[in-house]
């Protein structure tokens, strides 16, 4: 009905404001659904969800007659403390990201007056018209293709203005960033307790997935950019803060160990043992959280995006391009030939979210470009922001 969501809508689009109100009206205390029947079989569904996130592959959208509301709307709002609980940024990132695909897939069917709902519903304008340039750069800078960049657009009294089409992109780019910045939640111990076997079954599949995805460190994978950072300083340069810290997070998030990463910052002119050590185990989350490596965006920013390959222009983010290296079975352009593979240290590897962002223990490789992937527009001239290497 136009002007109104009803609850098939709340299924579609849970994020929203109306379904999460909707929930806390019915569930009573938490502990108390947890321990119900039907509060068991939700919990079953976010850990499904969570998995299905965790894997990287295009969300399900079954036809509104296929939903059921309430289970929809209940496993989105206990995935969300499940992924709480972990502690693990990446598994927020990637269940933002799923959601924001999911929705986005909805949304491309619905009507004008349905999808202006849910676009002011996230902040975003009921129709396409322009937007604040803080805003638009936000949104725009995990996009990858040229025509987002801000020099490419029109650009009048702090506004940016959007082409037609350009509206369920940034909408889909919000949706994944607002649900990102909402997480972790608050969660109190006793209820993480309570969920701990599920999130121990979270963190075992993400376990399996790595063995899976990623084995042993191939060095002759990396992009170009940690390949200049890793010869600079094995040639005893010493490396910028933001270098250190890209190097760092990126050999952690592949498997190598704080021991096997000190080893190779010990070749550098100023290296401190007990510098090194803390620097290394704090990123690596030896404190119960870690970091991920910067994205190619913020690389460029701070001057350490070198060397840029064919490769470059497809990823946007630098284990984005060491997974589609790896699984192409040859280094990189300007590599040696036969790198040696090196043991993933254990648990180990992976390829993180959100450049920066602190992640949990529990670690799974995903993709790390800004958006969620959509596919290919059959007009190759639209501006779209493509799908990153798996």
């Amino acid at each position: 009905m136009p002007g109104r969501l009803d609850r098939k809508d709340l299924a579609k689009y849970p994020f929203l404001k109306e379904a999460q109100e909707w929930v806390s009206g019915r569930t009573g205390s938490l502990p108390d659904f947890l321990s119900s029947n039907y509060g068991r079989i939700a919990a079953r569904h976010a850990v499904e969800r969570i998995q299905e996130a965790m894997e990287g592959g295009r969300p399900p959208a079954p036809g509104p007659e296929r939903l059921d509301p309430d289970r929809e709307v209940y496993a989105y709002a206990i995935a969300r403390v499940l992924a709480s609980c972990t502690r693990d940024r990446l598994l927020m990132d990637r269940l933002a990201r799923y959601e924001a695909e999911r929705a986005s897939r909805y949304l491309a069917d619905e009507l004008p007056e349905k999808h202006a709902l849910v676009a002011e519903g996230v902040g975003m304008p009921a129709e396409a018209g322009d937007l604040p340039v803080v805003q638009y750069v936000e949104l725009a800078s995990h996009l990858k293709d040229d025509c987002w960049r801000l020099v490419n657009r029109e650009v009048e009294e702090g506004r940016v203005t959007l082409a037609e089409g350009d509206l369920s992109d940034l909408t889909g780019e919000r949706i994944r960033v607002l649900l990102l910045s909402q997480l972790p939640l608050p969660v109190p111990p006793a209820i993480c307790e309570l969920l701990s076997p599920l999130t121990a079954e979270i963190t075992a599949a993400h376990q399996q997935y790595l063995l899976r995805e990623f084995g042993s460190v191939k060095e002759g994978a990396f992009p170009p950019c940690i390949r200049a950072l890793t010869l600079a300083i094995t040639s005893g340069a010493n490396l910028s803060h933001s270098g250190r810290f890209a190097l760092t997070a990126f050999l952690h998030n592949i498997g190598m160990n704080p021991l096997q990463i000190m080893e190779l910052f010990a070749r550098a002119p100023d290296f401190d043992a007990g510098k090194t050590q803390y620097q290394v185990e704090h990123i690596s989350g030896r404190s119960g959280t870690e970091y991920t490596a910067p994205s190619c965006a913020t690389m460029r920013t701070h001057g350490i995006c070198t060397g840029r390959d064919s490769l470059c222009t497809r990823v946007s983010h630098p284990l984005s391009y060491y997974r589609a290296r790896k699984r192409m079975g040859k280094p990189g352009t300007d590599s040696p030939d036969g790198a040696p593979d090196q043991p993933a240290g254990p648990g180990h590897g992976g390829d993180k979210g959100q450049d920066g962002e602190q992640v949990g223990s529990a670690r799974v490789p995903g993709k790390s470009q800004g958006k969620h992937e959509q596919e290919s527009d059959k007009d190759e001239q639209a501006c779209r922001s493509g799908e990153d290497i798996q």
